[in-house]
């Protein structure tokens, strides 16, 4: 991986690579781009003449892990992006890891009101292998099903290109989805996720909730940001 003011080494580097190897050997560069660190609306100025200058370790102690981590892959490698101190604690949905979070705190807890309802082995896989489907039927809670299906492809895709934010960016797309199907049931009684007088619906909507769970788990758990139980 090299920044971005040096790419005039590549093609020396990969020639160096090849005459050393004979050519059996392939050579790879990922460049990556300038991040503007910005606080309070300005670039936060910075020096290395005269020793001002901000580290990833001044990141890390500022906004914490999983905020860096996760922001950092909101961007193509080789895209320059501004690192907002302000907007990256914020709790709204501009802020792309609090608004992931968010989305997988709202999946336990309906997770956790189920179990108070049904009993605490409802969540399980043995209570949900036959939720009937089919009771899932409007066009929010097909969103929800048709991105959940595109998982595995946007995994391997990220893989093959060394794209890494096409993961951050699945799990925002996924977590948008989820706060729409949420903010349904607010207004529609029923798209919410539990009746408490119709289980067999309750157990489709719940095999939902689960699932959204799980591949937003398995999506920050690639990205290493640590899933939230709950909000505060």
């Amino acid at each position: 991986m090299l920044g971005a003011d040096h790419g005039g080494y590549v093609s020396r580097m990969r020639a160096a690579v090849s005459a050393l190897t004979d050519g059996k050997t392939g050579f790879e560069v990922v460049m990556c781009q300038i991040v503007r660190i910005m606080k309070g609306g300005e670039p936060v100025r910075m020096s290395k003449r005269a020793g001002t200058f901000v580290t990833l370790r001044d990141l890390l102690d500022e906004v914490g892990r999983d905020a860096v981590r996760f922001t950092m892959l909101t961007r193509k490698a080789d895209a320059q992006m501004d690192f907002d101190l302000d907007a990256v604690v914020a709790q709204t949905r501009d802020n792309p890891v609090f608004y992931v979070q968010y989305a997988h705190a709202r999946c336990r807890s309906v997770m956790r009101s189920a179990e108070a309802m049904f009993g605490a082995d409802v969540t399980t896989d043995a209570s949900l292998t036959g939720a009937e489907l089919s009771r899932l039927g409007s066009d929010v809670e097909l969103a929800v099903l048709r991105r959940l299906s595109t998982f595995p492809r946007v995994v391997e895709g990220a893989a093959q290109t060394r794209e890494p934010h096409r993961i951050a960016y699945y799990c925002g797309e996924l977590a948008a989805d989820f706060h729409a199907l949420w903010n349904k049931g607010r207004e529609d009684t029923t798209l919410r996720f539990l009746h408490e007088h119709d289980k067999a619906a309750s157990l489709a909507k719940l095999a939902l909730v689960v699932s959204v769970a799980s591949v937003l788990r398995c999506g920050l758990a690639i990205l290493g940001v640590e899933p939230v139980e709950e909000m505060r």
